[in-house]
């Protein structure tokens, strides 16, 4: 006879007591059925005002037959050339991030686990310094540096973390921990290197979409498209929500899909930031907002993925068209993330 405990995917109450959740929508798959698609619309249209604002102004209806048009006009170039390639990988590049924060956030128990907190963006852009600055390599390089001081620090985070066992707070206090060492490290790196290298890492640390193009874009949608599989792993997720001894009793590997859930999510973050620079904040704040609006007891992952893109191409239209001057979308995401912390300060606050 199968019992409630037996059937994983069965969605209940959170109240009733500790049972694995859905990806989409916590105990109401309707309600984050329909968050995630009303997101997505609203991200859509917001992806064709963004190809029609610039120097060249261009309506909706431009826009849309600008992207379909074969005639080689100038219009089809400065969308699908020009433009196309920044707001197709604000999308795919603030899912990604949020997805990342998601998996975090849900390992460790904690809104405050997200790659940003915990340190991987911060080895990322170690690994890029390093290659900018001591190897004198170029820009592909550096984004292989920033994969490599992703996936290091994800190495030693994990292994001082470890003792007996994974805990989320512990992860977090060693993940700050590292993170300030490491940004150390990296103004250590910014004062040692000349001064054009300086320059150069320090935007490209502030993370940026002004210089995305294809030939950028399509190896990082690749390489992310070949991360997809560890969505394989999310039912394994949600019994680990349960608490490491109850998805034993299951029969889940526990350490096995823990590890293969942290290198599912800094691959993801550390994708972007090679491609981007560092990018904070929608790591952080996406998944939250998308727990919110579904009202799911835990973290949604394919709604994270619609607010993570939202929150991205929003903050870029920011920073290319609401600013004084064009400005690093990683400067936009974060003040608003030094919005969203105060806000759950204040609400923490008061329920309290």
């Amino acid at each position: 006879m199968t019992t409630l405990a037996d059937d994983p995917t069965r969605p209940v109450n959170p109240r009733a007591g500790s049972i694995p959740l859905p990806l989409i929508g916590g105990w109401s798959p309707a309600r984050g059925l329909v968050v995630t698609t009303v997101v997505t619309v609203i991200a859509l249209a917001l992806a064709v005002v963004a190809l029609g604002l610039g120097d060249l102004q261009l309506s909706p209806g431009e826009v849309v037959q600008a992207l379909f048009a074969t005639d080689g006009s100038f219009t089809s170039t400065v969308v699908r050339d020009w433009r196309l390639p920044r707001v197709l990988g604000a999308l795919v590049f603030g899912s990604a991030l949020a997805v990342s924060g998601a998996l975090f956030q849900s390992l460790t128990r904690n809104p405050l686990g997200s790659p940003d907190v915990i340190g991987f963006s911060a080895g990322a852009y170690t690994g890029a310094l390093v290659a900018l600055t001591v190897a004198g390599a170029g820009v592909v390089s550096a984004s292989v540096g920033a994969l490599v001081g992703a996936l290091l620090t994800a190495v030693v985070v994990y292994l001082l973390a470890y003792r007996r066992g994974m805990q989320g707070f512990r992860l977090i206090i060693v993940g700050i921990a590292v993170t300030a060492m490491l940004h150390a490290a990296n103004l250590f790196l910014l004062l040692r290197a000349q001064q054009e290298v300086a320059m150069a890492a320090a935007i490209w640390g502030a993370g940026s979409l002004a210089l995305l193009g294809w030939p950028t874009l399509i190896p990082a949608i690749v390489g992310l498209l070949l991360c997809t599989p560890g969505f394989m792993l999310a039912p394994g997720l949600r019994q680990l929500e349960l608490g490491d001894d109850a998805a034993a009793a299951h029969g889940v590997a526990v350490e096995r899909v823990r590890v293969g859930l942290v290198l599912f999510a800094v691959a993801l973050v550390a994708i972007v930031t090679a491609s981007t620079g560092p990018i904070a904040f929608v790591s952080l704040s996406a998944p939250q907002i998308a727990r919110r609006l579904a009202r799911s007891a835990g973290i949604p992952l394919i709604s994270s993925a619609a607010v993570g893109a939202l929150l991205m191409l929003g903050a870029d239209l920011i920073a290319q068209h609401l600013m004084p001057v064009d400005v690093p979308v990683g400067i936009v995401t974060v003040v608003l993330g030094g919005v969203y912390l105060l806000t759950l300060l204040v609400q923490e606050a008061r329920n309290r």
